[in-house]
């Protein structure tokens, strides 16, 4: 039976878009190495028709599908288990801009389309499509960033990856279409079915083209870097600049010390922003429509805040900005190069991001002593990454080994006592399919799990991911 499923998968295809054996290889690791698990073929659709022919082989044969775009998932939720039947459905080969509609400020694109393309294809037609994954904007495909409800640095102005998309066109567990590409800002006429299926990581269907929304290209703009000593300041500053500024805030990051160490360290062309050392520092961006500078009211909103800034600089110039964003930007390559780290994806309410910090270093720094802490992030959305490492690489190695589901627990009792999320943007994928048990309501566990019954009763959509 293998051997006929798998000369009719690729029969569909094309044999120059089917692997199998070990040149599947690839597309069955994750982008951090920690999950490898076996397909009996990888396959590249070229259209929607060929994902729903797939998918109607697979549902006659019992055999599970993990879809895949980029691969840049960071909880191995696009690569397939070690044990069981399945196949990996990679949707790279779809990456047609459909249509670009910029008096509708919209535009339908495949899911296989990078992040990059879809927002180049934006600029063309003077718009913007203002998601932000800076490390990986190359890599990453729409339809994963719309299965992971993907973040990144302008959701404090413009959303996640839910809030940008009007429309969806899916593949259902049984191979049937549903045409959901509608550019409607309104439509009240039952069941937003999309929402079901952005952030289900392709356990409920295969996401194969959308509707993004786009908005105006800003004209201007501004950065700020700002030092100062306690996240508790940070807090009040961002409530501050909101108030001030308005909606030309765009972007409140926050970097420990620790943080730029490591890009310090390991990232050529980098460089202390200040001439005296700091425990925590912002990167600011505030931007408009309008062709008109934004620096001094930027400056002066940071002026007006009162005690409890070290230093701090602004700049209008595009050139001078990047400099202070590479800080940022390149963190988590930075700490890949220096070795493996307890890593957490957490939010909690903006105004307890400083209680968060707080009292998670205390119950680390007193479990483990000499830990370090590397926390950075999106403070405007109350999106922290927080990872726990020990400097010395033999600790480091026992830590991970022998403590990392403590350090979880530790890290998560404060998120839940705070009323926060232990996965803000990464999604759960393996990683933390057990985990998210012990931290969502009952019911809630039991409301998914019926969704997912309807949509996909034999399990055979992304299996062993999210539930």
């Amino acid at each position: 039976m293998a051997t006929d499923f798998l000369s009719s998968a690729a029969a569909i295809v094309g044999n120059e878009s089917f692997l199998t054996g070990d040149t599947t290889a690839p597309y069955c690791a994750d982008k951090r190495g920690r999950y490898t698990g076996s397909a009996l073929a990888v396959v590249f659709p070229a259209d929607t028709q060929q994902v729903a022919e797939i998918v109607r082989l697979c549902a006659a044969n019992l055999i599970a599908i993990v879809p895949q775009g980029g691969n840049t998932s960071l909880c191995g939720g696009s690569v397939p288990l070690s044990e069981g039947r399945q196949i990996v459905l990679n949707l790279s080969r779809m990456k047609r801009i459909r249509a670009v509609d910029p008096v509708n400020y919209s535009m339908t694109v495949e899911a296989g389309c990078t992040l990059a393309d879809a927002r180049a294809a934006a600029e063309q037609h003077n718009r913007l499509f203002p998601l932000e994954l800076t490390a990986i904007l190359d890599y990453c495909e729409i339809g994963g960033n719309l299965s992971t409800n993907a973040g990144g640095n302008g959701v404090l102005r413009y959303g996640n990856a839910r809030d940008l998309v009007l429309g969806l066109e899916v593949v259902l567990p049984d191979g049937r279409i549903w045409n959901g590409l509608r550019g409607l800002r309104k439509d009240n006429s039952g069941y937003d079915l999309k929402h079901l299926f952005i952030g289900a990581e392709g356990t409920l269907g295969i996401i194969t083209a959308a509707v993004l929304k786009l908005f105006p290209r800003p004209q201007s703009g501004a950065t700020a870097i700002v030092a100062i000593t306690d996240p508790a300041i940070a807090v009040r500053l961002l409530a501050h600049v909101r108030a001030t500024c308005g909606d030309t805030l765009s972007a409140f990051e926050i970097v420990s010390r620790s943080s730029l160490d490591i890009v310090l360290r390991h990232v050529p062309g980098t460089a202390e922003p200040f001439a005296k050392r700091h425990e925590y520092y912002l990167l600011i961006q505030s931007s408009d429509v309008l062709p008109r500078p934004l620096d001094g009211a930027l400056r002066n909103a940071i002026q007006s805040f009162g005690a409890g800034i070290q230093e701090f600089a602004v700049t209008a110039d595009a050139d001078a900005a990047e400099e202070w964003w590479k800080l940022r930007k390149n963190i988590s390559d930075a700490q890949k190069r220096e070795g493996i780290s307890i890593k957490h994806d957490i939010s909690v309410p903006v105004s307890r991001i400083a209680e968060f910090i707080a009292r998670a270093d205390a119950e680390l720094h007193a479990a483990y002593p000499g830990v370090r802490i590397v926390a950075f992030g999106h403070m405007g959305d109350g999106n922290i990454h927080y990872n726990a490492s020990m400097p010395d690489a033999a600790q480091n190695k026992i830590l991970i080994a022998q403590q990392e589901g403590t350090v979880n627990r530790l890290v998560y009792e404060v998120v839940r006592e705070l009323g926060g999320s232990i996965s803000a943007e990464h999604g759960l994928g393996q990683l933390k399919r057990e985990t998210i048990r012990e931290y969502k309501e009952p019911l809630e566990l039991e409301l998914m799990r019926g969704i997912k019954q309807v949509f996909d009763p034999h399990g055979l959509m992304n299996p062993g991911k999210v539930l």
